[in-house]
């Protein structure tokens, strides 16, 4: 029964909250939860915990906010007391050493974004959107100490319609996730599951940085229209004019008719900003300036000039 199994939850955000809920809920002991310090936030700077901890503490489950894993007696202790008999590990932040990996009787089994081998990393659901792949999902797999490499156990797979941003491929990721843990997990101590290897190729999705969020014009419409779909709502794209104005970008179309000088602004109505690129153009539909709330582009031309001598870099 799953009561009798007990489950060490290590994870951060809200994608992993739904994860810990969905196990919580299903009846799994959960006996800790790791997750990350309490981090900065706000104007205030104030510190704030993370959506798991927020409700591994409203559901009175013990939680554990170590700096680091590796070398680390403390933690290993804690393991020890709880004496899991799995770790499931849901967008983490941490890389797990290899004596923790070794320790639960079932493994750690780990929920990843993507349709495993592709898009190992960090960013998976965005690095699919931005490279134009039309489907993504979710694998569960056994973790081993490669980034991503440990042999998988389910997948499932959904549809990147063009009228999906980030926010929509991880809201439905997120559930498809938590639902295919608790699955996995069944089967797992059931012995009614399979293990596939992985190949030693795979395709990375490295951590987006700030510096790679800016629109690069010398790219396709369709490009640029993955590339800001990819990463909105968070963190966003951005253009910028030649005199330093920057803006941020987070909804798009596209049109991939006419040569135009790429930057150029090439349409000004009050409802209305066009831009050139590599093969057509771009039509910005929700901005934000600098110091300013984010607001559709109507708005945003109402109480902005721009000029059609202006170019963006």
């Amino acid at each position: 029964m799953r009561k009798d199994i007990k489950v060490v939850f290590m994870g951060t955000p809200e994608f992993a909250r739904e994860s810990l809920k969905k196990l919580y809920e299903s009846g799994f002991n959960v006996v800790g939860c790791f997750t990350n310090p309490d981090k900065p936030s706000g104007r205030g700077m104030k510190l704030k915990a993370s959506a798991v901890k927020e409700y591994a503490v409203e559901k009175g489950i013990p939680v554990y906010q170590p700096k680091k894993l590796r070398n680390n007696e403390e933690v290993m202790n804690i393991l020890k007391e709880l004496e899991p008999d799995v770790i499931a590990v849901v967008a983490y932040g941490k890389i797990l050493p290899k004596e923790i990996l070794d320790y639960p009787k079932y493994g750690c089994i780990n929920v990843h974004g993507s349709l495993l081998p592709k898009y190992r990393g960090a960013a998976p659901m965005q690095w699919a959107i931005i490279n134009g792949e039309k489907t993504t999902g979710i694998t569960t797999m056994f973790m081993d100490v490669g980034m991503d490499t440990g042999d998988m156990l389910l997948k499932e797979e959904i549809e990147i319609k063009d009228e999906y941003n980030l926010e929509d491929v991880h809201d439905r990721l997120m559930v498809i996730g938590a639902n295919l843990l608790v699955e996995t997990i069944d089967r797992v101590v059931a012995g009614d599951i399979k293990r596939e290897k992985q190949p030693e190729e795979g395709t990375l999705a490295p951590m987006i940085s700030r510096e790679m969020t800016k629109i690069d014009f010398n790219k396709s419409p369709r490009e640029i229209f993955n590339f800001v779909r990819g990463l909105s709502p968070f963190p966003g794209t951005y253009i910028e004019l030649e005199n330093g104005k920057k803006y941020k970008v987070f909804e798009i179309s596209y049109n991939e008719d006419g040569t135009n000088k790429c930057g150029e602004v090439i349409k000004i109505a009050k409802d209305e900003l066009s831009i050139g690129c590599n093969g057509g153009y771009i039509s910005i539909k929700q901005i934000q300036p600098e110091n300013s709330k984010r607001m559709d582009i109507k708005a945003f031309m109402a109480g902005n000039k721009i000029e059609y001598t202006e170019r963006f870099i």
